[in-house]
């Protein structure tokens, strides 16, 4: 059981502590509530290039990394549809230099053309390794405009186009970076060797005197339910082709969420899952397949994906795919099966939460679409999963009309 201690500023910002006193180090996580969800569908990507520019320098610090390398510590961010999240770690004897980093990148960047033009060709030479110039790179470009139909879910996070990217202003990126990075979007996650007195009051020090801001209503576009199945084929100069459907899924906090992070895991988590075991293995029909699901906090996807072997049409290995996701519609999953890949679940929910920096990010993700508390009754929701559970969520999901299907042909 973790125990979880929380406190909110005036200005609206949340903070949570849990003390390891087995470490001599301390983790924060800063997650804000903004993601590609929220970028204007004529600039997007903007999440992203925040995630570079809080890095390059802010209003009071013009190098964020030399100080908290040379005080022994170390930082990262990441980006997604729903969230921007950033950490930092450092020695206990040097935690107030964390919070004064984070917190002087919170009331202001340092914002300069130099710094945005830097950071701008980081993003686009990004965009292009990633998914323009590698194998099967723009597949995500592909089947999310594909899947999606209004929701922002659309784009990836890296954005429609580089072009938005390059058109990005210096007055673009101040407007978003003020209407969303604010205490009043944030939640501040405190873990390791701490007290809660000591964090309470160091926050309050270095945080507390930030203004609130106006942070936009967030009104997103409801996804119509999809009515019909959908296709798209591209051909691309790639060694094989690909098969991926996307099936719409249930939101992070909906019941059915958890049977379908199960389904994922009995169709291919590990080499003895149903996937490898029968088309890569017996069948022979692929050379590797997957399927796995977004997670997102709203209405996400469930991804099927795989390569066939050589000799196997695409038609054909796809036919096997569908054919496997109807097996879970028709027959009930023994419960030797489930209990397997619930007990999966269980040792890597224990394990992740057992370093003090994964507590810290998993506290702030869990508040924000709920509660910190969640964290641990998670795993009770997996174990109430019933194989009739699991085949009612198959049943659910796997409904031709609800597929998005590309076939990425490899060029002859």
């Amino acid at each position: 059981m973790i125990e979880i201690n929380r406190h909110t500023l005036d200005n609206g910002l949340q903070l949570l502590h849990s003390k390891d006193d087995s470490t001599q180090m301390v983790a924060l996580n800063l997650i804000y509530n903004v993601g590609s969800k929220d970028e204007d569908p004529e600039k997007t990507g903007f999440a992203h290039l925040f995630e570079h520019l809080m890095f390059g320098g802010s209003v009071n610090i013009p190098d964020f990394d030399s100080p908290l390398q040379d005080a022994g510590g170390e930082n990262n961010a990441w980006t997604s549809n729903d969230c921007t999240n950033y950490y930092e770690v450092v020695p206990k004897q040097n935690v107030e230099l964390a919070f004064w980093l984070e917190s002087d990148r919170m009331l202001s960047l340092d914002f300069s053309q130099k710094s945005l033009d830097v950071q701008k060709s980081v993003v686009i030479e990004e965009f292009k390794q990633r998914n323009l110039n590698q194998p099967y790179g723009d597949i995500s470009l592909l089947i999310r405009p594909l899947a999606y139909q209004a929701h922002p879910y659309r784009w990836s996070t890296i954005g429609k186009e580089i072009s938005h990217i390059e058109k990005a202003t210096l007055e673009d990126v101040k407007e978003f970076f003020f209407s969303y990075y604010a205490p009043n979007n944030a939640i501040l996650s405190v873990t390791g060797n701490i007290e809660w007195e000591e964090a309470k009051a160091l926050t309050e020090k270095w945080f507390g005197t930030i203004e609130r801001r106006n942070v936009p209503v967030r009104n997103l576009p409801k996804e119509p339910e999809q009515t019909e199945p959908r296709f798209l084929e591209v051909t691309r100069n790639v060694p094989l082709d690909s098969i991926t459907k996307a099936y719409h899924m249930p939101a992070r906090t909906s019941p059915d969420y958890h049977a379908c992070d199960l389904l994922s895991d009995i169709l291919a988590s590990g080499r003895s899952a149903r996937l490898f075991q029968r088309l890569v293995m017996e069948k022979k029909l692929f050379t590797e397949v997957n399927a796995h699901i977004t997670g997102d906090i709203e209405e996400g996807l469930f991804f099927v994906t795989g390569k066939p072997a050589p000799g196997i049409s695409i038609e054909e290995a796809d036919k096997a795919l569908i054919d496997e996701l109807e097996v879970l519609k028709t027959e009930l999953i023994g419960e030797y099966e489930v209990q397997k890949v619930i007990n999966k679940f269980e040792s890597q929910d224990l394990f992740a939460n057992i370093h003090y920096l994964n507590k810290a990010t998993n506290l702030a993700y869990y508040e924000l679409f709920g509660k910190a508390e969640d964290i641990n009754t998670e795993v009770l929701k997996y174990q109430a999963i019933t194989p009739y559970k699991l085949k009612e969520t198959a049943c659910k999901i796997f409904r031709p009309e609800n597929c998005s299907t590309l076939y990425y042909r490899a060029e002859k």
